[in-house]
């Protein structure tokens, strides 16, 4: 398992929600020194998405979430040791910083990969893809911008597709297509890597908001 390295300064991309405090909309000019496009992903985990798509789009910025800290440093490590000044992780909830946090019509990209399934009908209720998320990403996005997701849960997947389709400013489009992987980092993300090694089947699904 990878272990975080108390010796690696990465507060250039790791933000303290304690340094941001009470719950006014975040400023991605402030957080990336310009008006660049912003892509959010939810559920960041250990990096390797942010890591990818911020190497090959230096000119966006990538803001992750991930409520699990130990996750939030060694994904906020990865993009240190890469050199990549163009991500920004915060380690908190989501779904609070979603609904209350994000500037309206402010998101080129939204990406949801491998949210926790929650399999126990109990927990279901604390599932992160729900109705105020649903809500919470179409104000965020701009007109035009895209919503990804992807599971391995075809449950859950089901769920998720419900969800966007009962909004119909969210118009399906073909998933960004998917290679054939050369090396470890040539995945979607940790889990995606795993599941296809594994022969499992990943179910993904993109969308383009067209509020008009």
């Amino acid at each position: 398992m990878t272990r975080p390295r108390a010796d690696l300064d990465v507060s250039s991309t790791l933000l303290d929600p304690a340094d941001h405090p009470g719950d006014d909309p975040l400023s991605w000019p402030a957080l990336f020194g310009d008006d660049r496009p912003v892509v959010l992903e939810i559920g960041s985990g250990k990096g390797l998405f942010l890591a990818n798509a911020a190497a090959a789009r230096p000119d966006h910025g990538f803001f992750g979430i991930e409520i699990a800290k130990k996750y939030a440093r060694v994904a906020a490590e990865r993009i240190v040791k890469a050199g990549l000044t163009n991500v920004r992780l915060w380690p908190a909830d989501a779904g609070r910083l979603m609904e209350r946090r994000v500037v309206p019509a402010s998101l080129r990209e939204v990406h949801v990969y491998f949210p926790d399934p929650w399999w126990k009908k109990r927990h279901k209720k604390r599932r992160v893809f729900n109705e105020t998320l649903m809500a919470s990403i179409a104000r965020g996005l701009v007109p035009g911008g895209e919503l990804h997701v992807a599971t391995d849960v075809e449950e859950y997947f089901g769920v998720i597709r419900e969800l966007i389709a009962a909004d119909p400013r969210f118009v399906e489009i073909a998933p960004p297509p998917l290679g054939d992987p050369e090396n470890d980092r040539d995945y979607l993300t940790n889990f995606e890597r795993k599941y296809r090694i594994e022969g499992r089947p990943v179910y993904r699904a993109s969308y383009r908001y067209r509020p008009d």
